[in-house]
């Protein structure tokens, strides 16, 4: 699925078109802000967070709203960045009290400020969610521009809504890690994986992985029983690089189902036909 925007028209007087009935057209179609937008299907247990969504855009406002919201998380919307500014600075001390996991998605070209200047005032109040801004401006001296100011990640219009969950996550787990540091010991069943050695053993065998296997193997443990799409996997092991038509998920799929499933029960990789891929997360060991 892919958002696709095109410039927006600098100018504050203009006013966007209400939002429309999104259709759902399976996954894999395209999103734009034509009349193909498609909201995600939520098939995952994924992690609650707290979402502000910074956007004036209405459509694309609304097809976030709804697909993020889909996928389990809390979002507040504003459409303004002053209404952006306000929000953050209200919620962000209740989500650092609470130690919730917590994102900013900001708009560059908002129609009473500019989004830099917003995330820069942030940072300066001392605002620490991590930032993703979402733009179409893609220009490499706008993606330097976006980071220098204190976002910590850019995502240029139009983009595939997988990936945009995959950065979201990452954002969060970073930020999480560098508050309380990753578990080193990552295990399901009687499969242990150490992330500090990079050693992955099965009962008392130990097993040998590339650095790509132990990279899927460490998505799927550290989030027992959560589905992932072959696009959110190829986005966060493969940094969403690869074409999306390509085989490589299910032939590594293959690969580690071989090293770490075959010849141990329970087996503990499942494939779910049209949806992808989980581990699964209170597996019985055989007596």
């Amino acid at each position: 699925m892919t958002l696709k925007g095109a410039p927006k028209n600098e100018s504050p007087a203009r006013s966007p078109s209400p939002p429309t009935p999104l259709p759902h057209t399976g996954e894999g179609s395209e999103v734009s802000r034509g009349p193909t937008l498609t909201l995600p299907i939520n098939c995952n247990e994924t992690v609650r967070m707290n979402i502000l969504l910074v956007e004036d855009d209405a459509r694309v406002g609304d097809f976030l709203q709804r697909g993020l919201t889909a996928e389990g998380h809390v979002l507040r919307w504003a459409r303004s960045g002053g209404e952006g500014e306000a929000m953050a600075r209200a919620w962000y001390p209740q989500t650092r009290e609470l130690q919730q996991p917590s994102v900013m998605l900001l708009d560059l070209m908002l129609p009473d400020m500019d989004g830099l200047a917003l995330c820069q005032t942030l940072r300066a109040g001392g605002v620490q969610w991590p930032i993703l801004v979402l733009s179409a401006l893609g220009e490499l001296q706008d993606r330097l521009a976006g980071l220098r100011m204190g976002a910590d990640d850019y995502l240029v219009k139009p983009f595939a809504f997988e990936e945009l969950l995959a950065r979201i996550e990452a954002l969060a787990r970073r930020s999480r890690d560098q508050r309380v540091g990753a578990a080193r010991h990552l295990q399901v069943a009687d499969l242990c994986f150490d992330r500090e050695q990079m050693r992955v053993r099965r009962g008392a065998t130990e097993i040998k992985l590339t650095a790509k296997e132990l990279a899927l193997l460490e998505l799927f443990m550290t989030h027992p029983g959560r589905v992932f799409s072959r696009e959110r996997i190829l986005a966060q092991v493969w940094g969403a690089h690869q074409d999306p038509l390509t085989n490589v998920v299910d032939v590594y799929i293959r690969r580690l189902r071989a090293k770490v499933d075959e010849g141990f029960e329970p087996a503990l990789i499942q494939t779910l036909r049209g949806l992808g891929y989980r581990m699964q997360q209170d597996a019985a060991l055989s007596s």
